[in-house]
């Protein structure tokens, strides 16, 4: 069993994205806590619209590319796609930060957001 931290994040129907996306996550993953929510502004977007955030700490049995597929998976079916990307709609993110001890996305490290969620 592999441990991971997955962000969550959503810019548009914030509260109804995070749920769907806990749905799906719930699917995949086992043992998984979740930290409280928190709204961010916006960093290097293209709207301005807040964010919503949270992460996951969970088990999985898939490896990390399996795990990161499947995380894609959940965002196209969310509706995530390339128009409402470049439009800088985020109807979901779903980025793998760790998996076991390997950090991954190291610059979402340095994010407040993420240093204050990982302290909860």
């Amino acid at each position: 069993m592999h441990k991971c931290i997955i962000s969550l994040a959503a810019n548009c129907n914030h509260k109804k994205n995070l749920s769907e996306a806990r749905r799906c996550l719930g699917q995949i993953l086992s043992h998984i806590v979740y930290t409280k929510e928190l709204w961010t502004e916006p960093i290097h977007a293209k709207r301005p619209d807040m964010y919503l955030n949270q992460l996951a700490y969970a088990h999985t049995e898939l490896n990390t590319e399996q795990l990161v597929a499947k995380l894609k998976e959940i965002e196209l079916y969310m509706g995530r796609n390339e128009t409402e990307r470049s439009a800088g709609v985020v109807c979901i993110d779903l980025d793998l930060l760790q998996f076991d001890e390997t950090r991954h996305h190291l610059r979402d490290w340095e994010r407040d957001y993420v240093r204050q969620l990982l302290l909860k």
